[in-house]
């Protein structure tokens, strides 16, 4: 019989995606410790003082903005975190892991996990750009990894043999993994599927879910940043409903949307694709795509950038420029009779018939040709909303960003915040893609920080509860909660931990030029990771990707 819903519980998490599901694992008792052994010598002793990854304090990364082993792109602790689960990755083949995690079920928060997608994964659930379930993900297998249960080691159970090196799973097989994982790790009991949040407002000591009759005292916002796309303006507005596959696909946008949804169109259908094209001042996203790692996207990008090579009102010189041979990586498309390129276009005028439309695009130039399209992908990019918060809470969590009318959030609007704090309002954290990054290798330093936190916070209530019940032990107590709570937090410095024993050890992301953001998770996508030396031998499961378990020390 399924867990029924709690009317009451310490901590909800909005939102079922990675960032969730790490986050559920922490506080449910499994803690990060540092096992040692990192390449960097000062990291390295940084963190042998105190090895508990819930001490984590700014002095740790202080020499990260002067070191070129790191990336000066994503927040400073959640490239902390992806260091040690996977130190060196991007240069060194199948590294092992510096963090090993131990269960100690005495830090354990009650919370529980609510989702609107039917199964855990949140938008990797979700098929929001009609694309084909079998492109490859833009992030290599151990880089999808979660506490646990690596990716690899869900791959062998599937496939009955060890993962090969340099595996971009499918958006299906990402799924699958992340449908899988919650049970495999223990953490189901917490996991609410299909869940629709709304109506979250503060109260005198929390806050009150209206859609579920349920009161919690922290907020976890994990909802992410993708869940809805941007919808075209008129007159393409006119273009949402149409599905003539026979006539002619409308591709607009300029990033891997607009990419995914060229490569999933049948090989005989004809193109026509618009898009953004300004690469000294907003590249596309696919410009950075190696041809040898990601041949499909920097095969489209081809596409664009010969399109920007000719005349728009020459179709001479359009179609040999676009006979060259097709990487097979691309499918068999005749690309010179069956795409076109459109940079800098623009929709004059629609003219929508039964089930098509004529319309009409004027080219960079100022001409304009007439076409006629049977169906409408319009994939600019794409928007969280945080709709579930009545307007007091929303704008004490994102002021002025937003407004209640309209509570569209990107990958921008928090970024600030957060780099001072993950606590963007009293009782309220954010974690995943709502605090900037996007890839589930940058999710770890964020729930890592909300866990330590929220972990603290419990163990001073309980602390207090049992000094009710034991009186001896008050003065005690009190000294300990003041010297917790009196503690500062600087830009993503966590308090210390009450753990008294101090020797006990325990990544669709998507960017689309066209919508004018492009994520820095992606600017180095021109790595070909299978040039990487293979002389490492192949580490094992148990120590591969974060899911070490400590041993005694």
């Amino acid at each position: 019989m399924a867990p029924s819903i709690p009317r009451y519980i310490d901590t909800v998490i909005i939102g079922n995606g990675p960032a969730a599901l790490i986050l559920s694992y922490i506080l449910h008792g499994n803690i990060p410790y540092y096992a040692g052994g990192h390449p960097d010598p000062l990291l390295d002793a940084k963190l042998s003082r105190s090895r508990t990854l819930l001490d984590v304090t700014p002095d740790l990364y202080d020499h990260f903005s002067s070191s070129l082993r790191y990336s000066t792109q994503a927040l400073p602790i959640n490239t902390l975190l992806d260091t040690l689960l996977r130190p060196n990755a991007d240069t060194e083949l199948n590294p092992p892991s510096c963090v090993c995690w131990k269960y100690e079920p005495q830090k354990a928060v009650p919370h529980i996990v609510l989702g609107n997608t039917a199964a855990p994964g949140g938008q990797w659930q979700e098929n929001a750009v009609s694309a084909s379930w079998d492109i490859g993900t833009l992030s290599y297998a151990e880089m999808l990894s979660l506490p646990g249960l690596t990716f690899a080691d869900h791959w062998e159970r599937a496939h009955g043999q060890p993962m090969p090196d340099f595996v971009r799973p499918s958006r299906r097989e990402v799924a699958d993994y992340l449908s899988a994982y919650p049970t495999a790790v223990g953490i189901s009991d917490s996991i609410f599927n299909s869940q629709q949040v709304s109506g979250i407002s503060r109260t005198r000591d929390g806050f009150m879910i209206a859609s579920h009759n349920m009161r919690c005292k922290h907020l976890v916002l994990g909802s992410g940043t993708f869940s809805m796309n941007i919808a075209p303006q008129p007159p393409l507005a006119e273009l949402a409903n149409l599905r003539t596959k026979s006539e002619p696909l409308l591709v607009v946008g300029s990033g891997f949307s607009a990419a995914d949804a060229i490569i999933s169109a049948s090989e005989t259908r004809q193109i026509i694709h618009i898009f953004k094209w300004a690469p000294d001042t907003r590249p596309s996203p696919l410009r950075g795509c190696h041809h040898q790692a990601y041949p499909e996207y920097a095969g489209i990008y081809k596409k664009m950038k010969l399109a920007c090579k000719q005349s728009p009102t020459n179709t001479s010189k359009q179609r040999p420029m676009m006979r060259r041979k097709s990487k097979s990586s691309l499918g068999n498309r005749d690309w010179s009779t069956t795409y076109e390129g459109y940079p800098n276009g623009s929709i004059k005028s629609v003219n929508v018939q039964e089930n098509t439309a004529t319309i009409q695009i004027q080219c960079a130039n100022g001409t304009i040709s007439d076409r006629t399209i049977g169906e409408l992908r319009y994939v600019v990019g794409r928007r969280g909303s945080l709709a579930y918060l009545q307007p007091s809470l929303l704008k004490e969590v994102v002021g002025e960003a937003t407004s209640p009318v309209n509570p569209v959030v990107s990958t921008r609007t928090l970024r600030q915040k957060v780099e001072k704090n993950f606590q963007v309002a009293p009782g309220v954290f954010i974690i995943g893609s709502l605090a900037g990054d996007t890839l589930i290798r940058h999710a770890f330093g964020s729930c890592v920080h909300t866990a330590a936190n929220l972990i603290r916070e419990h163990s001073i209530v309980s602390e207090r509860r049992h000094s009710i019940q034991n009186p001896a032990t008050q003065k005690h107590a009190r000294e300990r909660s003041t010297r917790s709570l009196g503690k500062n937090v600087s830009p993503h410095g966590i308090p210390s931990s009450n753990c008294s024993d101090q020797n006990s050890l325990a990544e669709s992301s998507d960017s689309d030029g066209g919508g004018g953001v492009v994520l820095e998770d992606h600017r180095d996508l021109h790595i070909d990771r299978r040039t990487l030396p293979r002389a490492k031998s192949r580490a094992t499961s148990p120590t591969r990707q974060g899911s070490r378990r400590c041993s005694s020390w």
